[in-house]
């Protein structure tokens, strides 16, 4: 199913999207099912997650749950396999309790497993199935058996669900779920599927449903529901803008509201194959979705787990509309995170993707505000962050592009190479930076040897200013020691930044020599000086005319004392 919902380039875009315009080639990134950790430059491989059930959802289980075992459909005549196959249908929205008690109506529940099952190879191997009566009890069947409350996470420690270190709840009812969704989408996929007779049964308030079971924490389920929805986006033309327009309000939800969603990813993934079949040129309505959706989607503290499909997205649209390379990369630069290093790394991670898609025009309008965030970041005590802005330099393309523009790209990035060749603390970020520079002077080297002599001023610059510096706090240490210890400290203040270097000593002796006059007027008495306001003469009258309840309100005796 992934395989097909991936390779439908096209299908699920605006309805007049051409597979010419497809330019990036290959599928978005899956979801993963099971969750793996792995730690970066560590030997260690990946620690895959254990499945756990913890609980199920909240099904309205039905009363009566005895089933009857109906005749198989293909044993039946022809003229009674579409009465039959309604009424295993119908028999299949009775619901089961798998929760409480697991083992309660097993020959029940495995009667409508079977029953299920039946249906999925019924609909897979026959044509002319799916009749005008069915569409009605296969929309009510499924909305039964999936549309229900989804459990609380569960966590044992009581904080907030976290999808990288705590396991999901897996959905004890899977068996039939499972079913259930498969045979929905064999109808949907079906050759004599007609969307125009399903569209009165599936409509907004059926996307609605199935977009609140996103946040499940099967992963199972999230895999079955992205191809479900993605069907029905290619399927009912009349649909698609609600739903893009449903997808965001989940996403403007997830960033500004709560943080906390379990579908993203999957979200994502279709909006992938969604924005790869975009016409164009582009509508505003998705370049607006591009800037207020996409990018806010950096700042969020879970960026980890759909990161790839994030970023398989951004890189569709600048593919589509090379001119929104600067808006995102200026979008990108402003959501950079400043105390996260794993973050960061992806951050580069993905600026790397936008630059192997860059055209030549659009890099010159970015590149002074990007190699500034790249000198930062090769400056970073992390050395994982540095290694990996480093690895640019193994880039033909980025590095084809940086030599036409060298002249403004190496002064910017030249002191911080050249300061941390040196002061580094990982070996292996100084190979890296080492093999930099190299491919800078190989480049152009009257300009390696410019930003050299350059740089070597501006330390001679530093080191004066320091120097200059240091002197004028020799003065000023000496000055007030020559000073009682009660004087000095209104002699001495503390100097904030660069602006010591310009304190003047002939202030700092004048108000020494003042501070050694107004040494006699200590021992004088303090006075307190009133501020002499003007008086509101309503206030004075007001003041002047209340009487005090005091004689109203006499203190009773004390308990104690009588």
């Amino acid at each position: 199913m992934d395989a097909k919902l991936r390779n439908e380039k096209g299908k699920g875009g605006e309805g007049d999207g051409d597979p010419k315009n497809n330019l990036h080639q290959g599928p978005p990134p899956t979801t993963p099912l099971n969750k793996t950790k792995t730690t970066i430059g560590a030997i260690q491989g990946p620690l895959i997650k254990k499945e756990k059930r913890h609980s199920s959802s909240r099904f309205n289980v039905t009363r009566n749950m005895e089933l009857e075992m109906l005749p198989l459909i293909k044993e039946s005549p022809p003229q009674e396999k579409e009465n039959l196959f309604v009424q295993k249908l119908r028999q299949c929205c009775v619901l089961f309790d798998f929760a409480s008690d697991p083992l309660s109506d097993l020959k029940w529940k495995e009667v409508k497993r079977t029953t299920l099952t039946e249906m999925v190879e019924y609909v897979t191997q026959n044509k002319g199935v799916i009749t005008e009566n069915v569409y009605p009890e296969i929309v009510t069947m499924f909305s039964v058996n999936l549309f229900r409350t989804l459990p609380p996470s569960s966590n044992p420690n009581g904080a907030e669900f976290d999808p990288e270190e705590d396991e999901p709840t897996l959905e004890a009812a899977w068996p039939h779920l499972q079913l259930v969704y498969e045979l929905f989408l064999r109808v949907l996929e079906a050759p004599d599927f007609q969307a125009n007779v399903a569209k009165r049964y599936i409509d907004q308030k059926f996307v609605l449903q199935l977009l609140d079971l996103f946040d499940s924490e099967d992963p199972r389920e999230r895999d079955l529901l992205k191809t479900t929805l993605h069907r029905i986006y290619g399927k009912f033309l009349g649909l698609r803008a609600f739903i893009r327009k449903q997808i965001n309000n989940v996403f403007y939800r997830f960033i500004y509201e709560t943080e906390h969603h379990n579908g993203i990813a999957e979200l994502l993934e279709i909006l992938g194959s969604i924005i790869n079949g975009f016409a164009l040129p582009l509508k505003e309505e998705h370049k607006v979705f591009l800037l207020r959706v996409l990018m806010p989607l950096h700042k969020v503290k879970s960026l980890s787990v759909y990161h790839p499909q994030l970023a398989y997205c951004v890189v569709q649209f600048l593919e589509k509309d090379p001119s929104l390379t600067q808006p995102v990369i200026t979008s990108l630069l402003k959501y950079w995170p400043k105390t996260h290093s794993p973050k960061e790394v992806m951050f580069l991670n993905e600026l790397e993707e936008i630059l192997d898609a860059i055209e030549p025009v659009e890099f010159q309008k970015i590149m002074i505000p990007l190699f500034r965030q790249l000198a930062k970041c090769v400056s970073s005590p992390h050395f994982q962050v540095a290694e990996r802005a480093l690895y640019y330099w193994n880039n033909e393309y980025v590095m084809s592009l940086v030599s036409l523009n060298a002249a403004v790209i190496l002064p910017l990035m030249f002191p911080s190479l050249y300061k941390n060749s040196k002061s580094h603390w990982n070996k292996t970020i100084h190979g890296l930076i080492y093999n930099a520079m190299k491919l800078f002077m190989e480049m152009n080297q009257k300009l390696f040897d410019e930003c050299i002599q350059q740089y070597r001023q501006e330390r001679q610059r530093e080191n004066e200013k320091q120097l200059q510096r240091k002197e004028v706090w020799d003065k000023v240490y000496t000055l007030a020691k020559s000073l009682p210890s009660g004087d000095a400290n209104n002699v001495i203040t503390s100097p904030e930044g660069d602006d010591a270097t310009d304190l003047n000593l002939e202030n700092l002796e004048q108000e020494a020599l003042e501070a050694k006059k107004n040494r006699n007027n200590r021992d004088k008495p303090l006075v307190r000086r009133k501020s002499e306001l003007p008086q509101d003469q309503y206030t004075v009258k007001a003041l002047s005319d209340h009487k005090r309840a005091d004689e109203f309100l006499p203190t009773p005796p004390d308990v104690n004392q009588c």
